[in-house]
């Protein structure tokens, strides 16, 4: 586990870098959004807790990952590209007249897109009629679904977790990324939804609650998801927005960076940062 583990975290470092390169040439984009949730994004794919096939994109039998926090979808692309879901230069065209690589992902043009998100609070009621359709198909597949936690503001994610507890969907795990901002501001000032897991819980919910910036959390808590059984997983994965580059936030002067591209200029000094 320990080579593993190392490997996950070069790779979560690629992503970082892919995450920042990308946004920059776009010249928009999240990349704060993006590089909170680096570590569970990276695990998932690259750390054996996801069936999946870059070269069979709609394999019926694959596992699911929704990207609810759809703003995020660099995250994603990253983790496509080096999974070889398309070449890696083409993260360059993000956001561009004509890629398939838009703002927010979109299932109809990219294979490995599971829903077309964006329209935040609907990702978890996508996920769990994956995951019912799972259990009447006779099909083993798991859905793994990113909130981020101002998206818990939403009414439609509480009308999910409610049936998903009620069905007792075992193979849904729902990943809330805590990074304590949205774009208005800090999560807890602009509607306080603590606590989480006392939440989920409260709707059936078998809940985990890590240091989602620290690999080797992350492992454990998809390790305990997998074996859990008669519950949905809600795993609170404490994070910061910009993880990784928050010397440089800081300086600039603004941790939360929402809906922002760092400045070329600064590319480099952030590059070395995650490096």
């Amino acid at each position: 586990m320990s080579a593993n583990l190392d490997q996950l975290k070069v790779t979560a470092k690629i992503i970082r870098a892919d995450i920042l390169r990308s946004t920059t040439a776009a010249g928009s984009g999240h990349p704060s959004s993006s590089l909170s949730a680096t570590e569970v994004v990276t695990a998932l794919y690259f750390g054996g807790f996801m069936k999946h096939d870059a070269k069979n994109p709609r394999w019926p039998d694959r596992d699911r990952f929704i990207l609810s926090k759809g703003h995020a979808a660099p995250v994603l692309y990253a983790a496509l590209a080096e999974s070889g879901y398309f070449p890696k230069a083409d993260l360059l065209t993000l956001r561009k007249l004509g890629s398939p690589l838009e703002g927010h992902p979109n299932y109809k043009r990219l294979g490995g897109v599971e829903a077309s998100t964006g329209s935040l609070g609907q990702g978890l009621s996508i996920g769990v009629g994956q995951a019912l359709a799972a259990r009447v198909d006779k099909k083993d597949f798991r859905v793994f679904v990113m909130t981020g936690d101002g998206e818990l503001g939403e009414g439609q994610i509480w009308e999910a977790a409610a049936t998903a507890g009620k069905y007792k969907l075992d193979n849904l795990v729902c990943i809330v990324d805590r990074n304590h901002f949205q774009q208005t501001g800090a999560a807890e000032d602009v509607l306080n939804m603590d606590p989480i897991d006392g939440k989920f819980a409260a709707f059936g919910w078998h809940t985990i609650t890590i240091n989602g910036n620290d690999m080797g959390e992350v492992v454990q808590a998809f390790q305990r998801a997998q074996e859990f059984k008669g519950q949905p997983t809600c795993i609170v994965s404490l994070t910061h927005k910009g993880q990784g580059i928050l010397p440089l936030l800081e300086k600039l002067g603004d941790t939360n960076f929402h809906g922002k591209p760092l400045p070329e200029k600064y590319l480099e000094e952030a590059l070395a940062l995650v490096k």
